[in-house]
């Protein structure tokens, strides 16, 4: 939902607004729409805020906000200039033909501010505009100049309420337009603003300790990180003290450096998490926090706010959790093949040197992380999914993938930052938690019903989790594990963020956050500010978060879904890309979907290639051989059919 919705519904005061709501405000305000109840602003009663939905005769609808209300019907003449997807507020007016009904007043956010489309000639060699994310025709201008002189292909930003060209983004046939693309589909960002950049600018790159002195010194501990070997911002550190069992996690202290309000945290806030693509990232925070005083570098002081538990030996139940402002010293950056070799070894090869002290605590800490697993996924789960990580040469094409699975070291690392993790969310009531809700178990009987196909079939079940298991040993029994999984979590519902706490049934906890990763999450610098107020029981700062914290947790939500599908869609288009070199060509595969929608995965040297296919009497998961048909690089759909025996 719009956080400026849940402002409204829930009451605000004025400094709370979002510079984008302030216009917004002062109009409602002006028309009477808005008033004070308790010294907050709330919407008044004759009116309501919400998502406009229209049908294909044209009429609107904004949704009740309660049970007990009904929907309202907006006729055609009564929208304004709003469209589909629009955060309208509506008034209420006499009810026609018994139908309660509204008006658009004023429209808060446009669904769409721009478009992103491309110049086409059609299949009767007609010249059109397609929408890239619709496919549909739409029309575009530019003010004096006849775009059909624009080479066919040429993918255009344009303002979606005036059709205006706004920018020439490149080629279809260039694969550097495909970055452009996938940002702008999801209003991802790329460059900074000026403002941010000259605050960054500011920020001393080195820390001094002598003005830290309020801070617990544990540069004496042999911190270590533990990351990919392309990692350039380092979000956690971990030492473990073996003597008295605890576990330290040292975290970026991200909310030390970032005011409230100031140009990065504005910025921040919009952008929301690091969006990552193959050859590039576009980080939440200018490279000078995230890249250099932020990440916690080897052989340099660092600020960090640490998560320090200590855990009973038997159980490995926590005993005592506690968080604190600290300066620490990383004394090694590993990166995950390393940790993985000395897992293998048992560090037989390593002698002497701070790695020697390390190694002291480092694999009996793996051997606690592996009982901690084990305990975990007795009400958790274990889903295999390899994910396939992709190369990107110089030209911007794909040239290699592979396939990318859990390892001893990310296991290592995993179940520490999940210590962590549970440990803050114990902190709230309410507060910001990362929740995952149980599934509905018709959708898992749905599921069940694709899969009586292949021939797993379930007859006894108590409850969801007792079915996932019971599916997952059947596809065990027949070495179909990770087909059977990805297919279990599409059945599943997203995780997301929630000021109620509502447990993570994925991982099967009643309580869970995200702590861990403030360099690149909004959401984890949120609970760091939460946690320091708490600390420091400083109740304005502490009023603030929990007054807004539920639009907050929504506009974290939502940011989160565009960084994931702009990763996804990036993706999408190298490998369309690289099936369009191959047009003609047959390929092994095997079918992932059935029905009209119908998928297969190529299986070939490039991984992840799905191919939309048709015909009848498919079985899910048969080896059938594929031809690429035809493939449409603005959309990134690949299209081919099964090639005659």
């Amino acid at each position: 939902m719009n956080p400026f919705i849940i402002q409204l519904k829930n009451g605000f005061l004025e400094e709370d607004l979002e510079d984008e709501n302030r216009a917004s405000f002062r109009d409602l305000k002006s028309i009477g729409a808005i008033e004070k109840v308790d010294n907050l602003w709330r919407l008044k009663s004759l009116y309501r805020v919400g998502e406009l939905y229209i049908n294909k005769q044209g009429k609107g609808f904004v949704e009740a906000m309660s049970p007990s209300a009904k929907d309202l019907l907006i006729e055609p003449n009564d929208m304004q200039d709003a469209n589909g997807g629009d955060i309208v507020v509506v008034k209420r007016v006499i009810a026609r033909r018994g139908r309660a009904s509204a008006k658009v007043i004023l429209i808060i956010k446009r669904a769409r501010i721009f478009d992103i489309v491309y110049t086409n000639i059609n299949e009767n060699g007609a010249f059109e505009i397609l929408n890239i994310k619709t496919n549909l025709p739409t029309i575009a201008y530019m003010r004096d100049f006849d775009i059909k002189a624009l080479k066919i292909g040429t993918v255009l930003k344009i303002d979606s309420l005036t059709n205006e060209i706004l920018e020439i983004f490149g080629h279809l046939r260039d694969a550097r337009v495909d970055e452009k693309i996938s940002l702008a589909l999801f209003n991802r960002r790329d460059e900074f603003e000026q403002e941010s950049i000259e605050q960054a600018e500011r920020i001393d790159l080195d820390v001094d300790s002598s003005k830290y002195r309020d801070r617990i010194d544990l540069r004496d501990l042999d911190f270590c990180t533990i990351d990919p070997v392309t990692a350039k911002d380092f979000d956690d550190a971990i030492y473990f003290d073996i003597d008295s069992f605890t576990l330290y996690v040292a975290i970026a202290d991200v909310s030390y450096y970032i005011d409230y309000f100031s140009p990065i945290d504005k910025e921040a806030k919009k952008r929301g998490f690091t969006t990552y693509f193959p050859h590039k990232s576009f980080p939440m925070l200018p490279k000078e926090l995230s890249e250099n005083i932020c990440s916690l570098k080897p052989h340099q002081d660092r600020l960090a706010f640490v998560s320090k538990i200590k855990l009973d030996r038997e159980s490995l139940e926590p005993i005592s959790e506690e968080f604190f402002e600290a300066i620490i010293h990383s004394k090694r950056r590993f990166n995950y093949n390393e940790v993985d070799s000395i897992i293998e070894s048992g560090g037989v090869n390593i002698k002497r040197g701070v790695d020697k002290r390390i190694l002291k605590y480092l694999l009996p800490l793996y051997r606690v992380t592996i009982k901690l697993r084990k305990k975990r996924l007795k009400d958790g789960f274990d889903f295999r999914s390899d994910e396939v990580k992709l190369t990107i040469d110089s030209e911007h094409n794909l040239v290699d993938t592979r396939l990318e699975s859990s390892t001893p070291s990310h296991s290592l690392i995993e179940e520490c930052m999940l210590l962590a993790n549970q440990a803050s969310a114990k902190l709230f009531d309410y507060g910001i938690f990362r929740v995952h809700l149980p599934p509905q178990l018709n959708k898992l009987e749905e599921l069940l019903t694709q899969l009586a196909t292949i021939g797993i079939t379930v007859n006894e079940y108590n409850d969801s989790p007792s079915l996932i298991r019971a599916i997952q040993q059947k596809a065990k029994e027949i070495e179909l594990e990770s087909e059977v999984d990805e297919m279990i979590i599409k059945s599943l519902k997203q995780a997301t963020y929630s000021p109620e706490n509502l447990g993570h049934f994925g991982l099967g906890f009643s309580h869970y956050s995200h702590f861990t990763s403030p360099i690149r999450r909004y959401s984890d610098l949120i609970l760091h500010r939460l946690i320091k107020a708490k600390l420091k029981d400083n109740k304005k700062e502490s009023d603030y978060l929990l007054r807004n914290i539920e639009p907050l947790c929504a506009m974290v939500s939502e940011l989160e879904r565009d960084a994931t599908k702009a990763e996804w869609n990036f993706r999408d288009r190298k490998l369309a890309r690289w099936a369009d070199r191959h047009i003609g060509e047959s390929f092994n595969a095997h079918i992932i979907e059935v029905g009209e929608s119908a998928k297969a995965i190529l299986d070939c040297d490039i991984d992840g290639v799905i191919v939309n296919i048709k015909g009848d009497n498919l079985i899910l998961f048969d080896k059938i051989e594929v031809t690429i048909d035809r493939v449409n690089l603005a959309t990134a759909r690949i299209d081919g059919f099964l090639k005659e025996n």
